[in-house]
């Protein structure tokens, strides 16, 4: 399979929250294990060979590994499987700080493997064609690029995980890399050769070298691939679901398929081993799932990872639901009476303060504006008349009534003010200020139109109790009134005057303003024309 698919970690993210609980959702509890005297689960039949599964290439593939044991009831995963990329021969050497995070996982038990997937050329998924992979290869057996293999071992050994199993250049019977055998076999059995060679002169090194084609025939029988004994220690193969409509029966009898490499391994006394396996090409299908379980569980490899991603994933991939039960089924730990319980009962309580995400502390907020309603009966009276008078110097160039009701004493010459104020006196004395609270309620009614009565008796209520704060803007009044004349809406009125038809005199009125009229009579100005008849037109 392609390397492109495992670095990007294609469906990614679509596991279930339920699912990295143990207890799982299946339900199931089928292992096949036997209680030691201590209580604590042996693992037997498939449980028991050394497993993992390939969920991501750095540090998080770590973290979900523990998050898949989980889901398993706590089965260990004993085996940390990752990749390094194959673009330049700087990550070729793992001049990258993700293996730092692998080493430390494989520190931390003894009984720990880890395998690492190394290319043998760089832009090994560019496609190039046979006869620059012919070049390559032989370049490679030239020794050219063995200095970037004692580098990787170099830092290998360095990181504390010097017995790193390497499987390396695999899938090599395929098209797929550029580090493929098809093109000049020999060559590429030579350069094999070199890579081991060079990687094992490496002081401190434990290294094992994993040979791992694709089952099957593929463009090359594998077999002719095979660089020797003395450079090989773990026959591998890649095995996923296909090609479509094919049985699992069919996988283990093609030609260099499964049952081959059984055969194979046995010849030449290496153990085997099983890199990469999982679904693909025939959906969610749990018969190749048990066939290859037990496949596994009869030959007993030296280890054995599932892809886990879409397509082939059973566990990070949610399509593939029968293949999942039975994958979870055959390797489920046996969990002892004690320990099923606390771990779905742990996660359960995390839930449940979620009942206290309704809290009434929102419940009382609502309830808490509701009584305020009965305390706001009096406040909109302190509130109302505060607005009203704001608005009435706006509101003054509309209607000048308002204004001059709160500087009665002032604009007393004005005729159209002292209609108004006779209004107001009658009404101060009114019971209005005693039934303020009621007459809160009124004040929503008249709002709309009476607006203009209304606030003649709220200015005379807040005054005598803001009179203390604001004194001065009360006194202050008799300016704001010389605005009101200089908004004089007698000005559109004064164009009306034209001339009668056929006179010899134009003449046009003065507007002096209402105050100056006081003193100085109405005055025009006429024009005499000449002609002495009528108008031309």
């Amino acid at each position: 399979m392609a390397l492109r698919h495992r670095l990007t970690g294609t469906c990614i993210g679509t596991v279930a929250a339920g699912l990295l609980v143990s207890g799982g959702v299946f339900g199931e509890n089928s292992a096949h294990a036997m209680p030691a005297d201590d209580g604590y689960p042996v693992p037997a039949g498939v449980a028991s060979i050394p497993m993992g599964a390939y969920l991501d290439y750095g540090p998080v593939g770590i973290q979900r590994m523990e998050q898949l044991s989980r889901w398993l009831g706590g089965a260990e995963l004993k085996v940390g499987h990752t990749y390094l990329p194959g673009d330049r021969w700087v990550n070729i050497e793992g001049g990258h700080s993700f293996l730092d995070a692998w080493a430390e996982w494989r520190q931390g038990a003894d009984d720990r493997l880890f395998v690492l997937n190394v290319p043998m050329m760089e832009r090994n998924e560019s496609r190039l064609s046979d006869r620059r992979v012919r070049r390559l290869l032989r370049a490679g057996a030239a020794g050219q690029f063995d200095h970037h293999f004692r580098t990787l071992a170099t830092r290998l050994v360095d990181l504390g995980v010097p017995d790193t199993v390497i499987v390396l250049g695999w899938e090599m019977n395929g098209v797929t890399y550029t580090h493929r055998c098809g093109p000049d076999p020999e060559s590429w059995k030579t350069y094999w050769k070199r890579i081991v060679t060079a990687m094992r002169s490496v002081p401190g090194q434990e290294f094992r070298f994993d040979f791992a084609p694709n089952r099957g025939r593929d463009a090359i029988p594998w077999t002719e691939c095979y660089p020797g004994d003395d450079v090989v220690d773990i026959i591998g193969m890649d095995s996923y679901d296909q090609p479509p409509g094919g049985t699992f029966e069919d996988q283990v009898t093609t030609p260099y398929g499964l049952q081959k490499q059984v055969e194979f391994a046995a010849a030449h006394n290496k153990v085997i081993s099983y890199p990469e396996w999982g679904l693909f090409r025939n959906g969610d299908n749990p018969e190749y799932m048990r066939g290859m379980l037990d496949w596994i569980e009869q030959h007993k490899p030296l280890y054995q990872t599932i892809t886990d991603y879409c397509p082939h994933g059973v566990w990070q991939c949610d399509d593939n639901p029968m293949s999942s039960k039975v994958f979870r089924s055959k390797l489920l730990a046996q969990p002892t009476p004690v320990e099923p319980t606390p771990s779905p009962v742990t996660p359960t309580p995390v839930p449940t303060p979620s009942a206290v995400t309704p809290t009434p502390t929102p419940v009382e907020p609502t309830p808490s504006p509701a009584s305020p309603t009965s305390t706001m009966t009096p406040t909109p009276t302190p509130v109302e008349p505060t607005p009203v008078p704001t608005p009435t110097p706006s509101a003054a160039t509309p209607t000048p009534t308002p204004t001059p009701v709160e500087a009665t004493p002032t604009p007393t010459p004005s005729p159209a003010t002292p209609t108004p104020t006779p209004t107001p006196t009658p009404v101060e004395p009114t019971p209005v200020p005693t039934p303020t609270p009621s007459a809160a309620t009124p004040t929503p009614t008249p709002t709309p139109s009476p607006a203009t009565p209304t606030p003649t008796p709220t200015p005379v209520e807040p005054e005598p109790v803001e009179s203390t704060p604001v004194p001065a803007p009360a006194s202050s009044k008799p300016p704001t009134p010389k605005p009101v004349p200089p908004t004089p809406t007698p000005k559109p009125v004064p164009p009306t005057p034209g001339p009668e038809m056929n006179s010899d005199e134009w003449c046009v009125k003065l507007d002096l303003g209402a105050w100056v009229s006081q003193w100085i009579s109405p005055q025009k100005i006429c024009v005499t024309f000449p002609w002495p008849v009528s108008w031309p037109f």
